[in-house]
């Protein structure tokens, strides 16, 4: 088994990295689209931290210490739980073209999805801030309510890629003739953690997108007796 690489840490941080990653590893035609979610990932952490700015701003205009609080809070956990709930289980049903784990992804992800939407929304005491919060701020001081302004349209474009990202995935899994059935027969079995049958798996779905682009591609041949 490879050494785990990810997070990357300093060397000075008594810690060492606790999954590995490596994108050629998946197969080519997966590729694009599961970088596309790390960096959605990575959009969801960075609005996350940019919140925790704009949370601090709110406090100190008045907004109340809960907010702040709570922020932190989404940061510290939010941040962890997302990439391994549903970005490892993406990475991983693209890997090995593991149903049970498209599946996983598909439940967690549409909870990240709602909670996209209601972070846009910004409910004031959720410790975000969305348009609600934000739009009743600007009438006690717009420098501040500016500064929520951002984290507010972070959220509202993570809602909308993410929607649009859970779509696309979707359909190609519709699209590959996957099912529900091979996910619980994935389970049932024990193949979803199983190296060996992921790693068959893998190499039949690479064949098989090989063999699509060669005929693609080829030449056409021509009959000698065509008149």
């Amino acid at each position: 088994m490879a050494e785990p690489n990810f997070p990357p840490l300093p060397g000075f941080i008594p810690l060492k990295p606790c999954f590995y990653q490596d994108f050629d590893e998946i197969p080519e035609q997966h590729r694009s689209m599961c970088k596309k979610m790390y960096h959605l990932w990575m959009l969801n952490s960075v609005t996350l931290a940019v919140n925790l700015i704009g949370c601090f701003a709110w406090m100190f205009g008045g907004g109340g210490v809960t907010n702040f609080g709570l922020a932190i809070i989404w940061l510290l956990m939010f941040t962890p739980c997302s990439y391994v709930c549903w970005f490892r289980a993406i990475y991983k049903a693209f890997k090995s073209d593991s149903s049970f784990n498209f599946m996983l992804f598909f439940f967690v992800f549409m909870a990240q999805v709602g909670i996209s939407i209601i972070q846009s929304i910004g409910i004031p005491g959720w410790g975000v801030c969305g348009w609600l919060a934000t739009i009743s701020f600007f009438s006690y001081n717009i420098l501040i309510a500016l500064i929520m302004l951002v984290p507010t349209i972070m959220f509202t474009a993570m809602a909308s890629l993410s929607f649009i990202a859970l779509t696309r995935i979707h359909n190609f899994y519709r699209g590959s003739g996957a099912s529900m059935s091979k996910a619980q027969e994935e389970w049932a079995t024990g193949a979803w953690k199983n190296p060996h049958v992921q790693a068959a798996a893998q190499q039949v779905t690479m064949e098989a997108a090989s063999g699509a682009m060669q005929s693609q591609y080829s030449s056409p041949q021509y009959n000698d007796n065509t008149v």
